[in-house]
């Protein structure tokens, strides 16, 4: 094997974060990629870091266990941590199993959250930076690019990540299914829960204008007020305000219900029967299921919710299975380019060997006959060129069939015998040698 491809690394799945964080943070991802370039049996490397995994993809031509074997002390020694805290949790990966883990961890289909993109843009990152060390060579390029094109692809052909499988993400989703477009429409926040932040936040980037915030303690409504660039109100205001928003996400720690089916009827009247749409985040509830009652006023609650990430999940793993069957094409197709690479060597040395015959003979006729024009030379010249090009055409063919792959070991040597191009290599290497030596 001319080359080996292999992925050494720990994920959310393998580790624990205790174990994840020791092995390598993104703040330091330039400072480990330069020193795993010092590692001699690495060639090609690429360092990914995030919060759910650390892996390390390099090439070698050495065997893959020796590139293992000093990837696992390289990180025992940065990181000061012994190689027994964290070898059981590496997965190591080679050849087609490492090209078919780089295409699904860039699809998201190895993420925590299956179809999140922020991935790609992590892995794009990293080879940003190999390119940067000029650690990204013919095999890391052509699998880089591939990873991201099967991405692309997987986004375009499955609908991997239409499906919300948040909380947050869930209350966009249905907020979208209520209203034809969101933007330019108003938000109230009551109370400070992370999700119903989240959620917030997750509006106001699909195009929600403003946000109001209420809280029962007015600085940390205007705390989160600000940070949201939107209006704090005391919690004695909501009534007042459900006139003017649309969309209302509650989440406090309340006993009882803090808005009632009587408190939202009457602002109806006052918003002319807009649709008002509540998300109710809280345990206890904060929002009057009654409310439902009301027309066009409409209220999810947590387990409304939690129904549709329930429903989303089962979508996105029906795509998974889809995007599985694209990412098994792909790296067949990888695995044949792959496979040509290692009759590259011998054709180039073949095509080398005879340019150089070509030239040596056309100097020799030449300098025989003088008579020749410059056109003549030409002539010739091409004439020579079209030869060898029939000449080589068949046996590269041969070489490069799918068929001879299994035999492809025995076709290259008997090739160099009879071509002797070993021998040539070598001769040519000394002759550069000496060149050297003598400058």
């Amino acid at each position: 094997m001319d080359n080996w491809i292999v992925l050494v690394g720990v994920n959310h799945k393998t580790a624990p974060v205790e174990v994840r964080e020791k092995l390598g943070t993104s703040g330091n991802s330039e400072e480990i990629l330069s020193q795993l370039a010092q590692l001699s049996p690495l060639r090609e490397v690429l360092f990914l870091s995030t919060c759910n995994r650390v892996e390390i993809l390099f090439t070698t031509k050495q065997s893959a266990e020796t590139g293992v074997k000093a990837v696992k002390q390289f990180l025992a020694d940065f990181n000061q941590i012994p190689i027994s805290q964290f070898e059981n949790a590496l997965y190591v990966y080679q050849q087609t199993e490492a090209v078919a883990h780089v295409f699904r961890v860039s699809s998201s289909l190895d993420s925590m959250v299956i179809g999140e993109p922020q991935i790609l843009g992590q892995i794009k990152d990293a080879y940003r930076l190999a390119l940067k060390h000029r650690l990204a060579g013919p095999i890391l390029n052509r699998l880089l690019h591939k990873a991201f094109s099967v991405a692309k692809r997987i986004r375009t052909e499955t609908k991997l990540a239409h499906h919300a499988v948040s909380i947050s993400y869930a209350a966009v989703e249905m907020a979208k299914r209520i209203f034809s477009h969101l933007e330019g429409k108003k938000i109230m926040l009551i109370g400070a829960g992370e999700m119903a932040e989240l959620a917030a936040q997750h509006l106001l980037n699909n195009g929600v204008k403003s946000i109001v915030v209420a809280n029962r303690t007015l600085e940390r409504a205007i705390e989160l007020a600000e940070r949201f660039q939107g209006k704090a109100i005391s919690m004695e205001e909501i009534k007042e305000g459900l006139k003017e928003v649309d969309i209302i996400i509650s989440s406090t720690g309340a006993p009882n219900f803090i808005l009632l089916e009587k408190d939202v009827r009457q602002s109806m009247r006052a918003r002319r029967h807009r649709p008002i749409f509540f998300i109710d985040i809280a345990v206890p509830r904060d929002i009057d299921p009654q409310i439902n009652q009301i027309d066009n006023a409409y209220v999810y609650d947590i387990d409304d919710l939690q129904g549709v990430v329930e429903a989303n999940k089962i979508k996105r793993q029906k795509e998974a299975q889809k995007a599985e069957r694209i990412i098994e094409e792909e790296t067949i197709k990888f695995k044949l380019w792959l496979e040509t690479l290692s009759v590259v060597p011998t054709i180039i040395a073949l095509k080398h060997k005879l340019e150089e015959i070509k030239h040596a003979e056309l100097n020799k006729t030449f300098n025989q006959l003088k008579h020749l024009s410059e056109k003549d030379k030409e002539a010739i010249a091409v004439m020579t060129e079209a030869m060898i090009k029939k000449i080589l055409h068949d046996p590269i063919q041969f070489l490069k069939q799918k068929e001879n792959r299994e035999r492809i070991d025995l076709y290259l040597d008997i090739t160099r015998r009879l071509f002797n191009l070993d021998n040539h290599e070598e001769q040519e290497r000394g002759y550069h040698k000496k060149t050297e030596f003598k400058e």
